[in-house]
């Protein structure tokens, strides 16, 4: 791995998008890329072998490690694992999608891959999966050190395990430990262990009862995980205590028990509080059409009463003092829903394609926001509801999109709960399958809510993940993700999915990808100062690289923040062109003249 510096850049803030008070000479920042994925294979088109290299004789250099997908920091060192060619994954297993395709930036093989023509029983949905990284970069020295070949030379079963991880997606540290962990082949998730002091490696696990894991947190000095069971976290969720040392790093045990898998956890007001991410097999997962007699569309305010369990939300734990400290398993049943993406998204099906995202307590509130993969909204809805011409289907892909909203909310579990709508919207489409006497057909319909300071994706459509959260310096800072740079090839294609191609013409300029600024390109990172203030935007285009469509990881140190950015353009590896890199990249940011 070679280590990548550049000249530290200034970056200031731009205006805040919506309305409300506007903070006055907000700070700039500094940014410096301390490390980057380097090309690792040659490629020379789909479903051929990969030539020798880099440097490549043959084809051009292809770098498949995508996402900085788990960061943790102990004892002056940032943990973190990679996920590889995670767009293509999420294409072909979340979207169903595993149609081989290329761009200028990148390219999907599924079943052409060279690894699924060589692992037959390989599922083609995610046949460009190649074996997670892990790394360790020592912040005094800004040294980069490589523990992959660790795991893979400790022995067969930790090799194996390795390369069945299809990223390294959740980091967390405690008591000397530091584990890196992931969904694996087969709906389990894999488990690495480090010694934080030392550097050595302590070993690996598989855990056949859990099949998704996002997050670690350290509450009142005890570390806990969040998982999903099943393919994707389908069939609810798990919040797991962890019980080892080093001795014994994969001692957990279960004391929460949810009907959705978790995605995010945040300590707040003396509790655990989790986000969730829909289960599919619930009323409104895609493929099942809801019964017409039984759709709300709302014309008015709704309350926010318990809606499915199974769609996204946010939960509360018991109190971590009541009791034994921390949490015991029998709290496993005690766990209390607090919020529901229901509450708030009119049209029901949508409603099953929510996730929630990052979640941060922040002054007194818990903040948090939506995930939306990008054209799974439409894809649901197309499934329950099949535009009968290409009006119809147009109409589908422009109302069914959905950009990030970001709630706050505290005493929960008191007669004062309170929830705020900070960025999305008073009313969205919702598809009323009863209106013009049967035909169906798009209607505005309350969310119940009204913005505090502005439109969902703090004003861009494309704005689709709330990925991270984290306090700095007494400010809050929220990393997304943007996929308008992906809008010109994802947009033709779900109008094609829905048997109209010609859908994705005539779009609104909001959401055309022929008329999308290239200004939108890169993930977005944003900032809120105080509670009383609308977030301005710390950096819209990547921190430097416009390739850079989302902050995938963030953890906080002082007033400095260590950024994992999500890249997937795995084809765009040559320094001499206008294009910058893909792969991904871990960022330090820190206040100007800090």
């Amino acid at each position: 791995m070679v280590l990548v510096l550049l000249p530290t850049l200034v970056v200031t803030p731009a205006p805040a998008a919506g309305r409300g008070l506007l903070p006055s000479a907000p700070p700039a920042f500094n940014h410096e890329l301390l490390a980057k994925a380097t090309p690792e294979e040659c490629f020379v088109g789909i479903g051929l072998p990969y030539p020798a290299g880099p440097p490549c004789a043959q084809g051009q250099a292809k770098v498949n490690q995508a996402y900085v997908w788990s960061l943790a920091k102990a004892d002056n060192r940032l943990w973190f694992g990679t996920g590889a060619n995670v767009h293509c994954i999420v294409t072909g297993a979340t979207l169903a999608l595993p149609n081989p395709r290329i761009t200028d930036d990148y390219v999907c093989e599924f079943a052409e891959s060279q690894v699924v023509k060589q692992n037959p029983t390989m599922p083609v949905s995610v046949g460009d999966h190649r074996q997670p990284r892990a790394y360790v970069y020592d912040l005094a020295s800004g040294a980069l050190t490589e523990k992959t070949a660790e795991i893979a030379g400790a022995s067969a079963d930790d090799l194996s395990r390795l390369r069945r991880t299809l990223g390294l997606r959740a980091g967390g540290t405690h008591n000397g430990v530091v584990l890196l962990a992931g969904p694996a082949l087969g709906a389990t998730v894999n488990m690495f262990a480090f010694d934080t002091v030392t550097g050595e490696y302590l070993g690996s696990a598989n855990f056949a009862n859990y099949g998704n894991i996002r997050h670690f947190v350290v509450a009142h000095d005890t570390l806990y995980a969040g998982v999903g069971v099943g393919p994707n976290g389908r069939d609810g969720g798990y919040i797991l205590r962890w019980a080892g040392d080093r001795d014994d790093p994969f001692n957990f045990v279960e004391v929460g028990k949810l009907p959705a898998q978790v995605a995010d956890l945040e300590v707040h007001d003396g509790r655990v509080f989790v986000s969730t991410w829909s289960a599919a097999g619930g009323s409104s997962s895609a493929g099942a059409r809801p019964d017409p007699d039984a759709v709300p569309v709302r014309v008015g305010v709704v309350p926010t009463a318990q809606a499915d369990p199974g769609i996204a939300g946010v939960w509360m734990s018991p109190r971590l003092l009541d009791g034994e400290p921390g949490l015991t398993p029998d709290d496993a049943e005690g766990w209390t829903q607090v919020w529901s993406a229901a509450s708030y998204e009119p049209d029901p099906v949508i409603a099953g394609s929510y996730g929630l995202g990052a979640l941060a307590s922040y002054r007194g509130y818990l903040y948090w926001g939506t995930m939306h993969v990008p054209m799974k909204s439409t894809a649901m809805v197309v499934e329950a509801y099949p535009p009968a011409d290409e009006p119809a289907a147009r109409a589908t892909l422009e109302r069914s999109q959905r950009a990030v909203s970001i709630f706050r909310g505290r005493s929960f579990g008191t007669a004062q709960a309170s929830t705020e709508l900070l960025y999305g919207q008073a009313v969205l489409p919702a598809y009323n399958p009863t209106a013009d006497y049967g035909v169906g057909a798009w209607q505005w319909a309350t969310t119940g809510y009204r913005p505090k300071y502005g439109r969902m994706g703090f004003g861009n459509i494309y704005t689709n993940y709330t990925w991270t959260m984290a306090v700095s310096d007494g400010k809050l800072f929220v990393g997304t993700m943007d996929w308008s740079y992906l809008a010109k090839d994802l947009l033709p294609q779900a109008a094609a999915e829905t048997g109209f191609r010609g859908a994705a013409t005539g779009l609104s300029d909001e959401l055309d990808p022929i008329t999308i600024d290239p200004a939108l390109y890169g993930g977005d990172l944003w900032m809120f100062e105080s509670n009383n203030k609308p977030a301005t935007a710390v950096d819209t285009q990547g921190l430097g690289n416009y390739l850079n469509y989302g902050f995938r990881t963030m953890v906080a140190d002082g007033s400095t923040l260590y950024l994992g950015m999500g890249n997937p353009m795995n084809l765009r590896t040559d320094p001499t062109d206008d294009v910058p890199e893909g792969g991904w990249e871990l960022i330090k940011l820190t206040p100007a003249g800090g």
